[in-house]
């Protein structure tokens, strides 16, 4: 499942964002990959667990606590502190698959990535390039968004970034370990979700939307690892 999530963040939590940014002191993307991603991987990066990073993170953590739609859509246990990358002058990011597993520094504890997420605070206007390509079932989808929209896919995907020729795109990325391991079953608890609020909004509560409710929260009962 591929979703975009339109305005995470507000124009002025971007605005915020990317002055903090601005003057930031950036890293080699690489220092955060393995051997093979460091082949292909060519951007700068924050500092994983610096005071910068931290702050900005909790801005989106506390951002994501409050959408309903990404929460429908990940059911998530745990989420990784978000962490922002900068492409620019030819960066990119080859063919790769995520690690299926992090590990949290500030808790010790390690999380299994089930959901990938991007969320931009660059417009598309602001750099050429920089499309991040997803690879699935269903053929290969590229994305860029308005700054302060999500993009959230599996972690499973083999996915992409696309150089940058112009500007620089300024992005943050996290991970999260789903309530509901298996895409499918996440898939389709969110259509079923999505459904039964459609049929509340228009018809009101009602015996059946009571029994469908019933549904869904039994098959979350089912299929959760929480």
């Amino acid at each position: 499942m591929m979703l975009h999530i339109p305005g995470v963040l507000t124009p002025d939590q971007v605005a915020y964002m990317r002055q903090r940014l601005h003057d930031a002191h950036w890293i080699d993307g690489r220092a955060t990959v393995g051997a093979q991603g460091a082949q292909v991987k060519q951007n700068m990066q924050l500092e994983e667990y610096g005071p910068l990073a931290y702050e900005l993170g909790q801005i989106i953590l506390n951002a994501l606590a409050a959408n309903p739609l990404f929460f429908a859509a990940a059911l998530p246990l745990r989420t990784c502190p978000p962490m922002f990358n900068k492409y620019s002058g030819g960066g990119t990011y080859g063919n790769h698959v995520d690690n299926a597993m992090r590990r949290v520094k500030s808790s010790g504890q390690w999380l299994r990535t089930d959901v990938s997420s991007t969320l931009f605070l660059t417009d598309p206007d602001e750099y050429e390039g920089g499309e991040l390509v997803v690879e699935d079932s269903y053929g290969t989808h590229e994305v860029k968004l308005p700054a302060g929209d999500l993009i959230v896919y599996p972690s499973t995907s083999i996915h992409r970034v696309e150089p940058v020729t112009r500007g620089a795109r300024i992005s943050s990325f996290f991970w999260t370990q789903s309530m509901i391991r298996d895409d499918a079953q996440r898939c389709l608890l969110l259509d079923l979700d999505r459904n039964i609020q459609s049929l509340r909004t228009r018809l009101g509560d009602s015996d059946e939307t009571v029994n469908l409710t019933g549904i869904y929260h039994n098959l979350l009962r089912q299929w959760s690892e929480a």
